[in-house]
């Protein structure tokens, strides 16, 4: 059996393509018309007296009626139903497993409050039965299994949270924590990060202490490793909520890290043991990789030094924490952001590399390679590595994603088995959901498939356009041609490759960070080929590290990595504001499900993807841009007052919030309160309505003003018995005391408390600039009954009205410290 483009002989010289998808099955001898083509009319017999000649009016009705018929909807019917038995055949049913599986993850973390395990395990005895009950009906069969599948998903992510029941901090405390070592980490600003996992507290005894904490610290003794076993007094501080609605929340990932609090030494932490024999064994083995990482690490910093040396450790044992921020704004800017976080390229460089090494090695004993599959002794080898590259990097999604694809190819080349990418894509996303179902709602799962599923798709699709086509042989070119000709091939190639991924994940990048990289195809075609190099560089100093012998592969990665950061650098600053505002979350559903359909079709049925497509982005601005946003402590207030002005009520605002909101609504530039004192006469705030449109905060005896472009003007109150004084003019009073009630009573004016931000989160407030009767509506991040990874919002001080904490006074009259 041959399928299309096999067993055929075209001619001497002829080249003949394979199509991957021809491996499923054999396609139809007679092509499938598409029910949108019109098929070749029926002339009708002759009569023996001429038919009077119709008029061209009348021709042309006569053309249309006859192409509405051939459309007509029992024919499209039957296109559809052709084109989806092909489809099942070429194997799109399994492709869609990890689909299903992802659209009940997603499904169960969207859920309103959280469900019991009899629930879904009902759904799935339900969908398991339906399905086997239709086996006889093949359509109400796949429907079912689809169903199961959806099912099945929402139950792994029931379980995975239930598995996962991290003890999250309920409230702010300092106590002397004890604790083991998990993993250092030297940052850019110069302390030290630890992850640890609490062993005891004492001074207070916390009743329901984390069991793993993040905390950091100015200096550490030169002997903690990871393992050891130290002491110290430490600020905790319960995981934190989204800076806004809709955006990343800090608590639901630090609850399936395992990380239940996070804060800071106050003074240096101190060894206590660095004895491990107590350690179970995985804890040894965790720890033993982690000190091998950071010494690798150390060692790395230490041979190339400055950014390049952390860069350098980023891409080779997965360690980031140390990169200058300036560095990583430049490469997020300039879309190449992706070349540190350890993903499909570095280890398809990584098995590339070993397996052309060990190619090349044994093409030096033609008679030992004459004698030996090779092959599968590099692809064995090449598999070794990559294993050992995703152990000592860390394993994070992208890094798994490749892996698992990477190994899928590399065991079908040990059983001489055709290895087919889409199916590898599937078996890998399949693996991650299924062990981790909470990274299908994140943007390195996201937007690390998408990228690979477009890449392989188009790639795919573009295979099977010049499949079974006959290709002249290439003409003979000079040495110059030659070369020119390859250059500009892979120029092309990788052109087209960061358009494809660059247009794949651009909404994601959008949801996510509100941020886009307008001059990413000009930085990924200058940085490439030098990031090529410098893990060719990477692989080899790794293998020549053991020996000692490593100092000129990182002396030379050092080089091109410099190389890299000025390239971005010079980018970066020509590149435009890449903040562009937030888009609606329809448009993002849309377009992902025009991105399946498009790369998963083979017929004629992709074409169903071109309206999803253009849904979403006809709905991308469907979204209503907030007036005001508030911080979850109450400590920070922003509103756009225009001219791309952000106005804060702070100072020192909080940089990371500032930042998030500055892309999220579109400003550029950050505008801080204007401070009055008592005896200033400049600013009286018995006189607000005065403030034109669009002003900034004016502060003045614990209370600030600021007045929205609409004409609203929001309040800012330090203490709760100052509430009154802006109850007469204010649209909107944030009042920055737990113990604070709504003083003014009206409901024309919003009052929000910081105790209502403790237990809901940060929120945002729109107002209605066609009504002035209206009141304000807000929008809280956390809103509605909590999930298990915000149950820990309603134990803080401020969630249940009371004052901060002070400590008693000593007989003296000084605070206890």
């Amino acid at each position: 059996m041959t399928g299309r483009g096999r067993g055929s002989d075209r001619g001497e010289g002829a080249i003949v393509g394979v199509s991957e998808r021809s491996l499923f099955t054999t396609p139809p001898a007679i092509p499938l018309p598409s029910p949108l083509v019109a098929a070749p009319a029926i002339q009708p017999p002759q009569a023996d007296s001429p038919a009077p000649t119709p008029s061209p009016a009348a021709r042309g009705i006569v053309r249309v009626r006859r192409q509405i018929g051939l459309i007509a909807l029992p024919r499209l019917r039957h296109g559809v139903a052709k084109a989806a038995e092909l489809e099942l055949d070429r194997g799109i049913a399994f492709l869609l497993v990890p689909v299903c599986l992802a659209v009940g993850a997603i499904g169960y973390f969207s859920l309103a409050s959280e469900p019991d395990f009899a629930r879904p395990v009902a759904a799935v005895m339900l969908a398991a039965i339906c399905a086997f009950v239709s086996r006889s009906w093949p359509k109400t069969h796949l429907c079912f299994m689809a169903v199961l599948l959806c099912v099945l998903g929402l139950l792994a992510a029931k379980v995975e949270t239930w598995r996962a029941g991290t003890r999250m901090l309920g409230s702010e405390i300092s106590t002397q924590l004890t604790g083991r070592v998990v993993s250092i980490e030297e940052m850019e600003t110069g302390r030290i990060r630890l992850t640890m996992d609490v062993i005891s507290t004492a001074r207070p005894k916390l009743r329901y202490a984390p069991e793993r904490v993040r905390l950091s610290a100015r200096k550490i003794p030169p002997e903690m490793t990871a393992g050891s076993l130290v002491t110290g007094y430490a600020k905790l501080l319960p995981p934190t909520g989204p800076v806004r609605p809709d955006s990343y929340d800090f608590s639901f990932e630090s609850y399936f890290a395992g990380i239940g609090g996070s804060g800071f030494f106050l003074g240096n932490p101190t060894v206590v043991s660095a004895d491990d024999g107590e350690m179970p064994l995985p804890a040894r083995l965790f720890s033993g990789i982690e000190d091998a990482r950071e010494a690798i690490a150390d060692h790395i910093r230490g041979s190339i030094g400055g950014a390049e040396g952390e860069i350098a450790a980023a891409l080779i044992v997965g360690v980031r924490a140390g990169i200058p921020n300036e560095i990583n704004e430049a490469m997020r800017r300039t879309g190449i952001y992706h070349i540190i976080s350890i993903s499909g390229l570095h280890m398809a460089l990584v098995a590339g590399t070993i397996m052309g090494l060990l190619r090349g090695v044994f093409a030096l004993f033609p008679g030992f390679s004459a004698r030996r599959p090779v092959k599968k002794y590099a692809a064995a080898a090449a598999l070794f590595s990559i294993a050992a590259y995703l152990v000592i990097s860390g394993v994070v999604v992208a890094a798994e994603r490749s892996f698992i694809m990477l190994a899928v190819m590399l065991a079908a080349v040990l059983f001489d088995r055709a290895a087919l990418t889409m199916r590898n894509l599937a078996i890998s996303a399949i693996a991650v959901i299924l062990v981790s179902p909470h990274e299908v709602v994140g943007p390195s799962f996201q937007m690390s498939f998408a990228a690979t599923a477009a890449l392989v798709g188009a790639y795919a699709g573009w295979a099977d356009h010049h499949a079974g086509k006959t290709r002249p042989p290439p003409p003979k070119r000079s040495l110059p041609g030659f070369l020119t000709r390859k250059f500009l091939l892979a120029t092309g190639g990788l052109a087209v490759t960061s358009i494809i991924a660059g247009s794949a994940t651009a909404l994601f990048a959008i949801w996510h960070f509100q941020r886009v990289s307008p001059l990413s195809l000009f930085a990924n075609l200058a940085v490439m080929p030098i990031v090529s190099v410098v893990m060719f560089l990477a692989v080899a100093s790794a293998l020549l590290m053991p020996f000692g012998l490593d100092w000129p592969a990182l002396y030379l990665m050092g080089k091109g990595l410099t190389a890299m950061i000025a390239v971005s650098a010079w980018i970066s600053e020509r590149s435009p504001i890449d903040g562009v505002g937030l888009i609606s979350q329809q448009s993002v559903l849309l377009v992902t499900v025009a991105l399946v359909i498009a790369t998963m079709a083979t017929t004629w049925l992709r074409l169903a993807a071109l309206p999803f497509a253009l849904a979403g982005l006809l709905t991308v601005s469907h979204t209503r841009t907030p007036d005001v946003l508030i911080s979850e402590d109450a400590r920070l207030v922003a509103l756009p007052i225009g001219n791309g002005e952000l106005a804060v009520n702070r100072e020192r605002p909080n940089e990371f919030a500032a930042e998030n909101w500055k892309r999220a609504l579109v400003s550029e530039s950050i505008v801080k309160p204007e401070m009055f004192d008592k005896t200033d006469g400049q600013f009286d705030i018995a006189s607000p309505t005065d403030l034109p449109q669009g002003s900034p905060f004016y502060c003045r005896e614990g209370l600030c003003l600021a007045r929205h472009p609409s004409g609203a003007i929001i309040a800012y109150v330090e203490d709760r018995k100052n509430t009154w004084k802006a109850c007469a003019f204010a649209d909107l009073i944030v009042v920055n005391d737990a113990t604070a009630y709504d003083a003014c009573h009206n409901p024309l004016v919003l009052v929000v408390t910081k105790r209502q931000l403790a237990r809901k989160g940060s929120a945002a407030v729109f107002f209605d600039p066609q009504s002035a009767t209206s009141p304000a509506a807000i929008e809280f991040a956390v809103d509605g009954p909590y999930r298990p990874w915000h149950e820990q919002r309603k134990f803080s001080r401020e969630a249940r009205g009371l004052p901060p904490y002070k400590k008693p006074d000593k007989p003296d009259g000084k605070p206890v410290q």
